[in-house]
Protein backbone atom coordinates (compact mmCIF):
# COMPACT_ATOMS: atom_id res chain seq x y z
CA UNK A 1 0.00 0.00 0.00
CA UNK A 2 1.96 3.14 -0.90
CA UNK A 3 -0.08 5.97 0.57
CA UNK A 4 0.69 9.85 -1.10
CA UNK A 5 -0.24 12.93 -0.33
CA UNK A 6 -1.68 12.56 -3.79
CA UNK A 7 -3.91 9.81 -3.37
CA UNK A 8 -5.24 12.14 -0.36
CA UNK A 9 -5.83 15.20 -2.43
CA UNK A 10 -7.70 12.76 -5.16
CA UNK A 11 -9.69 11.35 -2.56
CA UNK A 12 -10.81 14.77 -2.02
CA UNK A 13 -11.03 16.20 -5.11
CA UNK A 14 -11.93 12.89 -7.23
CA UNK A 15 -13.38 10.19 -4.90
CA UNK A 16 -16.14 12.77 -3.26
CA UNK A 17 -17.94 10.68 -6.02
CA UNK A 18 -21.11 9.31 -4.65
CA UNK A 19 -20.60 6.52 -7.53
CA UNK A 20 -23.16 5.41 -10.14
CA UNK A 21 -25.82 3.54 -7.85
CA UNK A 22 -26.01 0.75 -9.65
CA UNK A 23 -22.66 0.36 -11.20
CA UNK A 24 -19.77 2.11 -9.04
CA UNK A 25 -16.44 3.42 -10.34
CA UNK A 26 -14.35 0.36 -10.30
CA UNK A 27 -16.46 -1.19 -12.73
CA UNK A 28 -16.24 1.63 -15.52
CA UNK A 29 -17.55 -1.00 -18.34
CA UNK A 30 -21.10 -1.59 -16.40
CA UNK A 31 -21.65 2.18 -15.20
CA UNK A 32 -24.56 3.95 -16.44
CA UNK A 33 -24.09 5.04 -20.41
CA UNK A 34 -25.45 7.96 -22.04
CA UNK A 35 -28.13 5.88 -23.83
CA UNK A 36 -29.70 5.71 -20.40
CA UNK A 37 -31.65 8.87 -21.51
CA UNK A 38 -33.99 7.66 -24.29
CA UNK A 39 -32.69 9.95 -27.71
CA UNK A 40 -35.84 10.80 -28.49
CA UNK A 41 -35.81 13.18 -25.36
CA UNK A 42 -32.73 14.60 -25.84
CA UNK A 43 -33.35 15.64 -29.55
CA UNK A 44 -37.14 17.01 -28.87
CA UNK A 45 -36.05 19.02 -25.56
CA UNK A 46 -32.30 19.99 -26.77
CA UNK A 47 -31.94 20.97 -30.15
CA UNK A 48 -28.18 21.43 -31.10
CA UNK A 49 -27.57 25.47 -30.58
CA UNK A 50 -26.07 25.54 -34.61
CA UNK A 51 -25.21 29.30 -33.92
CA UNK A 52 -23.51 28.71 -31.04
CA UNK A 53 -21.54 25.71 -32.58
CA UNK A 54 -20.74 28.37 -35.31
CA UNK A 55 -19.06 30.54 -32.80
CA UNK A 56 -16.93 27.70 -30.80
CA UNK A 57 -15.46 26.68 -34.50
CA UNK A 58 -14.73 30.09 -35.38
CA UNK A 59 -13.00 31.02 -32.06
CA UNK A 60 -11.37 27.40 -32.83
CA UNK A 61 -9.82 28.79 -36.25
CA UNK A 62 -8.84 32.19 -35.11
CA UNK A 63 -7.15 30.42 -31.88
CA UNK A 64 -4.96 28.21 -34.27
CA UNK A 65 -4.01 30.88 -36.84
CA UNK A 66 -3.36 33.97 -34.33
CA UNK A 67 -1.90 32.41 -30.88
CA UNK A 68 1.37 33.06 -30.53
CA UNK A 69 2.06 29.60 -30.46
CA UNK A 70 1.16 26.75 -32.15
CA UNK A 71 -2.26 24.67 -30.58
CA UNK A 72 -3.35 21.32 -31.83
CA UNK A 73 -6.97 20.39 -32.59
CA UNK A 74 -6.80 17.69 -29.46
CA UNK A 75 -5.34 20.26 -27.22
CA UNK A 76 -7.77 22.63 -27.64
CA UNK A 77 -11.24 20.26 -27.72
CA UNK A 78 -10.17 18.92 -24.40
CA UNK A 79 -9.69 22.31 -22.95
CA UNK A 80 -12.92 22.98 -24.02
CA UNK A 81 -14.66 19.79 -23.12
CA UNK A 82 -13.22 20.65 -19.60
CA UNK A 83 -14.08 23.77 -19.35
CA UNK A 84 -17.86 22.96 -20.09
CA UNK A 85 -17.80 20.84 -17.35
CA UNK A 86 -16.04 23.45 -14.91
CA UNK A 87 -18.31 25.62 -15.09
CA UNK A 88 -21.31 23.16 -13.94
CA UNK A 89 -20.47 22.55 -10.37
CA UNK A 90 -17.36 21.75 -7.91
CA UNK A 91 -18.15 17.78 -8.47
CA UNK A 92 -18.43 17.54 -12.36
CA UNK A 93 -15.06 16.92 -14.57
CA UNK A 94 -14.05 15.47 -17.16
CA UNK A 95 -11.21 12.72 -16.04
CA UNK A 96 -7.98 12.05 -18.98
CA UNK A 97 -6.69 8.42 -18.67
CA UNK A 98 -4.83 8.98 -15.30
CA UNK A 99 -7.28 10.57 -13.18
CA UNK A 100 -9.50 8.24 -14.45
CA UNK A 101 -7.39 5.04 -13.94
CA UNK A 102 -6.68 6.54 -10.02
CA UNK A 103 -10.41 6.92 -9.95
CA UNK A 104 -10.90 3.32 -10.19
CA UNK A 105 -8.10 2.66 -8.27
CA UNK A 106 -9.79 4.78 -5.42
CA UNK A 107 -12.84 3.03 -4.99
CA UNK A 108 -11.88 -0.38 -5.59
CA UNK A 109 -8.79 -0.06 -3.37
CA UNK A 110 -7.15 -2.01 -5.92
CA UNK A 111 -3.75 -0.92 -8.01
CA UNK A 112 -0.90 -2.20 -8.71
CA UNK A 113 2.10 -1.84 -6.82
CA UNK A 114 4.67 -3.37 -3.85
CA UNK A 115 2.95 -3.33 -0.79
CA UNK A 116 4.54 -0.55 1.09
CA UNK A 117 3.07 1.84 3.18
CA UNK A 118 6.17 4.90 3.35
CA UNK A 119 6.91 8.23 4.63
CA UNK A 120 9.50 10.69 4.35
CA UNK A 121 12.75 10.84 6.88
CA UNK A 122 15.87 13.32 6.10
CA UNK A 123 14.99 13.50 2.00
CA UNK A 124 14.56 9.54 1.87
CA UNK A 125 11.60 7.60 1.83
CA UNK A 126 11.38 5.45 4.53
CA UNK A 127 9.03 2.09 4.93
CA UNK A 128 6.72 2.75 7.48
CA UNK A 129 5.42 -0.84 7.38
CA UNK A 130 5.30 -3.63 4.53
CA UNK A 131 2.07 -5.29 4.14
CA UNK A 132 1.46 -8.82 4.78
CA UNK A 133 1.18 -11.53 1.79
CA UNK A 134 2.76 -8.44 -0.42
CA UNK A 135 5.78 -8.48 -3.23
CA UNK A 136 7.41 -6.21 -0.23
CA UNK A 137 6.75 -8.34 2.57
CA UNK A 138 7.51 -11.77 0.40
CA UNK A 139 10.83 -10.05 -0.22
CA UNK A 140 11.75 -9.42 3.35
CA UNK A 141 11.69 -5.75 2.99
CA UNK A 142 11.19 -4.41 6.63
CA UNK A 143 9.34 -1.35 8.69
CA UNK A 144 12.70 1.21 8.31
CA UNK A 145 14.73 0.54 5.60
CA UNK A 146 15.06 3.56 3.80
CA UNK A 147 14.72 3.60 0.20
CA UNK A 148 17.67 5.38 -1.21
CA UNK A 149 17.42 4.17 -5.30
CA UNK A 150 14.24 3.28 -7.27
CA UNK A 151 15.52 1.69 -10.17
CA UNK A 152 18.86 3.52 -9.80
CA UNK A 153 17.61 6.84 -9.45
CA UNK A 154 18.51 8.26 -6.17
CA UNK A 155 14.90 9.34 -4.13
CA UNK A 156 16.68 11.88 -2.01
CA UNK A 157 15.59 15.41 -3.26
CA UNK A 158 11.86 13.47 -4.45
CA UNK A 159 8.70 14.62 -3.02
CA UNK A 160 6.88 11.37 -1.81
CA UNK A 161 4.24 11.64 -4.63
CA UNK A 162 6.92 11.18 -7.06
CA UNK A 163 8.16 8.07 -5.35
CA UNK A 164 4.88 6.38 -4.72
CA UNK A 165 4.25 7.09 -8.81
CA UNK A 166 7.79 5.25 -9.72
CA UNK A 167 6.72 2.16 -7.38
CA UNK A 168 3.01 1.72 -8.86
CA UNK A 169 2.27 0.94 -11.96
CA UNK A 170 1.62 -2.12 -14.50
CA UNK A 171 0.90 -5.73 -12.85
CA UNK A 172 4.04 -8.03 -13.25
CA UNK A 173 6.34 -5.13 -13.80
CA UNK A 174 9.57 -5.82 -12.13
CA UNK A 175 10.89 -2.58 -9.96
CA UNK A 176 14.24 -2.75 -8.21
CA UNK A 177 14.77 -0.97 -4.95
CA UNK A 178 18.09 -0.06 -2.98
CA UNK A 179 17.89 -0.56 0.58
CA UNK A 180 20.45 0.76 3.78
CA UNK A 181 18.72 -1.45 7.04
CA UNK A 182 19.90 -0.02 9.99
CA UNK A 183 22.67 2.53 8.59
CA UNK A 184 24.68 -0.29 6.84
CA UNK A 185 25.57 -1.10 3.59
CA UNK A 186 22.99 -0.45 0.65
CA UNK A 187 21.50 -3.31 -1.09
CA UNK A 188 19.06 -4.37 -4.17
CA UNK A 189 15.75 -5.98 -4.00
CA UNK A 190 14.10 -6.84 -7.01
CA UNK A 191 10.13 -7.00 -7.16
CA UNK A 192 7.34 -7.94 -9.35
CA UNK A 193 4.13 -5.08 -9.53
CA UNK A 194 0.77 -7.07 -7.87
CA UNK A 195 -2.35 -6.18 -7.10
CA UNK A 196 -2.65 -4.65 -3.89
CA UNK A 197 -5.55 -4.16 -1.97
CA UNK A 198 -6.06 -1.33 0.09
CA UNK A 199 -8.69 -1.75 3.01
CA UNK A 200 -10.84 0.93 4.06
CA UNK A 201 -11.67 0.29 7.99
CA UNK A 202 -9.71 -0.73 10.81
CA UNK A 203 -11.38 -1.67 14.20
CA UNK A 204 -10.09 -2.51 17.27
CA UNK A 205 -11.58 -2.67 21.28
CA UNK A 206 -10.68 0.35 23.03
CA UNK A 207 -10.89 -1.51 26.37
CA UNK A 208 -13.24 -4.60 27.36
CA UNK A 209 -17.16 -4.24 25.78
CA UNK A 210 -16.47 -0.95 23.62
CA UNK A 211 -15.22 -1.28 20.28
CA UNK A 212 -14.02 0.86 17.51
CA UNK A 213 -14.86 1.34 13.52
CA UNK A 214 -12.97 3.60 11.01
CA UNK A 215 -13.57 4.05 7.74
CA UNK A 216 -11.44 6.26 6.08
CA UNK A 217 -13.19 6.24 2.81
CA UNK A 218 -16.59 4.30 1.06
CA UNK A 219 -15.27 2.05 -1.15
CA UNK A 220 -16.59 -0.85 -3.38
CA UNK A 221 -15.50 -3.63 -0.35
CA UNK A 222 -16.45 -1.09 2.61
CA UNK A 223 -19.79 -2.65 3.47
CA UNK A 224 -18.53 -6.37 3.45
CA UNK A 225 -15.31 -4.91 5.63
CA UNK A 226 -17.73 -3.64 8.18
CA UNK A 227 -19.40 -6.37 9.19
CA UNK A 228 -16.32 -7.98 9.07
CA UNK A 229 -15.00 -5.67 11.69
CA UNK A 230 -18.41 -6.24 13.66
CA UNK A 231 -17.97 -9.91 14.21
CA UNK A 232 -14.35 -9.93 14.95
CA UNK A 233 -14.76 -7.38 17.85
CA UNK A 234 -17.57 -9.70 18.94
CA UNK A 235 -15.13 -12.42 18.77
CA UNK A 236 -12.04 -10.73 20.72
CA UNK A 237 -14.59 -9.43 22.96
CA UNK A 238 -15.58 -12.29 24.20
CA UNK A 239 -19.46 -11.84 24.11
CA UNK A 240 -22.04 -8.85 23.06
CA UNK A 241 -20.36 -5.47 23.06
CA UNK A 242 -21.37 -2.86 25.29
CA UNK A 243 -20.75 0.27 23.10
CA UNK A 244 -19.43 0.91 19.55
CA UNK A 245 -17.59 4.18 18.02
CA UNK A 246 -18.37 4.65 14.34
CA UNK A 247 -15.20 6.58 13.10
CA UNK A 248 -16.10 8.90 10.13
CA UNK A 249 -14.17 11.51 10.29
CA UNK A 250 -12.04 13.29 7.37
CA UNK A 251 -13.85 10.76 5.30
CA UNK A 252 -13.92 12.15 2.04
CA UNK A 253 -17.05 9.89 0.60
CA UNK A 254 -16.87 7.16 -2.06
CA UNK A 255 -19.39 4.78 -3.60
CA UNK A 256 -22.85 5.03 -2.77
CA UNK A 257 -23.73 1.35 -2.86
CA UNK A 258 -21.25 0.51 -0.04
CA UNK A 259 -22.47 3.98 1.95
CA UNK A 260 -26.11 1.76 1.76
CA UNK A 261 -24.12 -1.20 2.97
CA UNK A 262 -23.20 -0.09 6.01
CA UNK A 263 -26.05 2.32 7.15
CA UNK A 264 -27.61 -1.55 6.63
CA UNK A 265 -25.43 -2.94 9.27
CA UNK A 266 -26.73 -0.70 11.82
CA UNK A 267 -30.70 -0.55 11.31
CA UNK A 268 -32.91 -3.22 10.75
CA UNK A 269 -36.04 -1.22 8.97
CA UNK A 270 -37.06 2.10 7.49
CA UNK A 271 -35.39 4.45 4.64
CA UNK A 272 -31.71 4.73 4.34
CA UNK A 273 -31.24 7.28 1.89
CA UNK A 274 -33.02 8.57 -1.97
CA UNK A 275 -31.95 10.55 -4.25
CA UNK A 276 -33.82 12.96 -6.75
CA UNK A 277 -32.36 13.95 -10.30
CA UNK A 278 -33.75 14.36 -13.72
CA UNK A 279 -33.78 11.32 -15.27
CA UNK A 280 -35.53 8.41 -14.65
CA UNK A 281 -33.10 5.96 -13.70
CA UNK A 282 -31.35 8.79 -10.93
CA UNK A 283 -34.55 8.37 -8.57
CA UNK A 284 -33.40 5.52 -6.20
CA UNK A 285 -34.57 4.54 -2.53
CA UNK A 286 -32.50 2.62 -0.86
CA UNK A 287 -34.00 0.86 2.60
CA UNK A 288 -32.62 -1.47 5.53
CA UNK A 289 -33.38 -5.16 5.60
CA UNK A 290 -34.04 -6.77 9.02
CA UNK A 291 -30.84 -8.09 9.74
CA UNK A 292 -28.67 -6.31 12.56
CA UNK A 293 -25.06 -7.29 12.22
CA UNK A 294 -24.43 -4.57 14.98
CA UNK A 295 -26.83 -6.51 17.52
CA UNK A 296 -28.45 -3.06 18.14
CA UNK A 297 -25.50 -1.68 20.46
CA UNK A 298 -25.42 1.49 21.79
CA UNK A 299 -23.49 3.37 19.05
CA UNK A 300 -21.75 6.79 18.54
CA UNK A 301 -21.04 8.32 15.60
CA UNK A 302 -18.06 10.81 14.68
CA UNK A 303 -18.41 13.42 12.69
CA UNK A 304 -16.30 16.59 11.84
CA UNK A 305 -15.47 19.26 8.41
CA UNK A 306 -14.24 16.42 6.39
CA UNK A 307 -17.05 14.05 6.68
CA UNK A 308 -18.49 14.43 2.84
CA UNK A 309 -20.73 12.83 0.65
CA UNK A 310 -21.30 9.21 1.72
CA UNK A 311 -20.07 9.68 4.61
CA UNK A 312 -23.02 12.07 5.92
CA UNK A 313 -25.51 9.30 3.90
CA UNK A 314 -24.33 7.05 6.76
CA UNK A 315 -24.35 9.76 9.42
CA UNK A 316 -27.62 11.73 8.48
CA UNK A 317 -29.88 7.83 8.18
CA UNK A 318 -28.29 6.65 11.32
CA UNK A 319 -29.32 10.40 12.97
CA UNK A 320 -32.68 10.68 11.39
CA UNK A 321 -33.59 6.57 12.30
CA UNK A 322 -32.71 7.74 16.09
CA UNK A 323 -29.85 4.65 16.08
CA UNK A 324 -26.69 6.46 17.26
CA UNK A 325 -25.66 9.28 18.42
CA UNK A 326 -23.58 12.06 16.18
CA UNK A 327 -20.67 14.02 17.90
CA UNK A 328 -18.54 16.13 16.78
CA UNK A 329 -18.51 18.90 14.62
CA UNK A 330 -20.45 20.09 11.50
CA UNK A 331 -19.79 17.68 8.15
CA UNK A 332 -18.68 19.27 4.91
CA UNK A 333 -22.16 19.33 3.27
CA UNK A 334 -21.99 17.49 0.04
CA UNK A 335 -25.18 16.49 -0.74
CA UNK A 336 -25.01 15.32 -4.68
CA UNK A 337 -24.62 11.64 -6.61
CA UNK A 338 -21.86 11.80 -9.39
CA UNK A 339 -22.39 9.33 -11.88
CA UNK A 340 -19.09 8.05 -13.93
CA UNK A 341 -19.57 8.07 -17.57
CA UNK A 342 -16.80 6.13 -19.59
CA UNK A 343 -16.02 7.22 -22.78
CA UNK A 344 -13.33 6.34 -25.50
CA UNK A 345 -9.41 6.09 -25.20
CA UNK A 346 -9.74 5.34 -21.29
CA UNK A 347 -11.51 8.71 -20.58
CA UNK A 348 -14.72 9.38 -18.43
CA UNK A 349 -17.25 11.82 -17.21
CA UNK A 350 -17.70 12.48 -14.10
CA UNK A 351 -21.45 13.99 -13.80
CA UNK A 352 -23.42 15.35 -11.00
CA UNK A 353 -26.74 13.72 -11.93
CA UNK A 354 -28.88 13.87 -8.73
CA UNK A 355 -29.21 14.87 -5.05
CA UNK A 356 -29.37 12.43 -2.17
CA UNK A 357 -31.69 13.26 0.93
CA UNK A 358 -31.98 11.22 4.15
CA UNK A 359 -34.68 9.27 5.59
CA UNK A 360 -36.58 12.17 6.83
CA UNK A 361 -36.06 14.38 3.74
CA UNK A 362 -33.33 16.80 4.26
CA UNK A 363 -30.93 17.59 1.76
CA UNK A 364 -27.57 18.30 3.12
CA UNK A 365 -26.16 20.13 0.16
CA UNK A 366 -24.13 23.02 0.80
CA UNK A 367 -25.43 22.73 4.70
CA UNK A 368 -24.49 19.55 6.39
CA UNK A 369 -25.29 17.55 9.18
CA UNK A 370 -25.23 19.43 12.75
CA UNK A 371 -24.14 16.67 15.38
CA UNK A 372 -26.37 15.96 18.25
CA UNK A 373 -23.50 16.82 20.46
CA UNK A 374 -20.96 19.38 19.29
CA UNK A 375 -17.60 18.56 20.89
CA UNK A 376 -14.69 20.14 18.60
CA UNK A 377 -11.32 18.13 18.78
CA UNK A 378 -8.75 19.43 21.94
CA UNK A 379 -5.18 18.87 22.71
CA UNK A 380 -5.02 16.44 25.59
CA UNK A 381 -1.96 16.86 27.99
CA UNK A 382 -1.56 14.39 30.21
CA UNK A 383 -0.84 15.20 34.04
CA UNK A 384 1.85 13.54 35.53
CA UNK A 385 0.82 11.17 38.31
CA UNK A 386 1.10 12.53 41.99
CA UNK A 387 3.14 10.01 44.25
CA UNK A 388 0.91 10.80 47.34
CA UNK A 389 0.14 7.84 49.65
CA UNK A 390 -2.28 5.55 49.60
CA UNK A 391 -3.48 3.25 52.56
CA UNK A 392 -2.06 0.15 51.06
CA UNK A 393 0.94 1.79 51.15
CA UNK A 394 1.03 2.22 54.94
CA UNK A 395 2.83 0.05 57.15
CA UNK A 396 0.95 -2.79 59.24
CA UNK A 397 -2.28 -2.01 56.98
CA UNK A 398 -5.30 -4.34 56.72
CA UNK A 399 -6.17 -6.57 54.31
CA UNK A 400 -9.22 -6.23 51.97
CA UNK A 401 -12.02 -8.25 53.93
CA UNK A 402 -13.86 -9.16 50.93
CA UNK A 403 -10.30 -10.37 49.39
CA UNK A 404 -7.97 -9.18 46.24
CA UNK A 405 -4.66 -7.83 45.72
CA UNK A 406 -3.89 -4.19 47.39
CA UNK A 407 -3.31 -1.26 45.13
CA UNK A 408 -0.57 0.54 46.58
CA UNK A 409 0.60 3.70 44.31
CA UNK A 410 1.84 3.11 41.28
CA UNK A 411 0.94 -0.68 41.08
CA UNK A 412 -2.13 0.53 37.93
CA UNK A 413 0.05 0.87 34.89
CA UNK A 414 -2.23 1.39 31.95
CA UNK A 415 -1.24 1.04 28.13
CA UNK A 416 -1.44 3.67 25.76
CA UNK A 417 -4.62 3.75 24.13
CA UNK A 418 -6.36 5.53 20.87
CA UNK A 419 -8.46 7.44 23.00
CA UNK A 420 -5.62 8.91 25.60
CA UNK A 421 -4.74 11.55 22.65
CA UNK A 422 -8.09 11.71 20.81
CA UNK A 423 -10.42 14.55 22.86
CA UNK A 424 -13.24 13.39 20.57
CA UNK A 425 -13.10 10.24 21.02
CA UNK A 426 -12.95 9.92 24.60
CA UNK A 427 -15.82 11.80 24.49
CA UNK A 428 -17.62 9.19 22.60
CA UNK A 429 -16.28 6.39 24.85
CA UNK A 430 -17.44 8.51 28.01
CA UNK A 431 -20.88 8.68 26.38
CA UNK A 432 -21.25 4.98 25.73
CA UNK A 433 -20.18 4.17 29.26
CA UNK A 434 -23.05 6.48 30.98
CA UNK A 435 -25.36 5.47 28.56
CA UNK A 436 -24.68 1.59 29.90
CA UNK A 437 -24.17 3.30 33.94
CA UNK A 438 -27.74 4.66 33.27
CA UNK A 439 -29.59 1.37 31.73
CA UNK A 440 -28.32 -0.42 34.44
CA UNK A 441 -25.85 -3.16 32.32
Amino acid sequence: MLHSSRLTQLALTIALVVGAPMATAAEPVKAAKPAAVPATEVTAKAPLPLDELRTFAEVMDRIKAAYVEPVDDKTLLENAIKGMLSNLDPHSAYLGPEDFQELQESTSGEFGGLGIEVGQEDGFIKVVSPIDDTPASRAGIEAGDLIVKINGAPTRGQTMTEAVDKMRGKIGQKITLTLVRDGGTPFDVTLARAVIQVKSVKSQLLESGYGYIRITQFQVKTGEEVGKALAKLRKDNGKKLRGLVLDLRNNPGGVLQAAVEVADHFLTKGLIVYTKGRIANSELRFSADPADASEGVPLVVLINGGSASASEIVAGALQDQKRGVLMGTDSFGKGSVQTVLPLTNDRALKLTTALYFTPNGRSIQAQGIVPDIEVRQAKLTAEADTDNFKEADLQGHLGNGNGGADRPTGSSKRTERPQDDDFQLSQALSLLKGLNITKGD
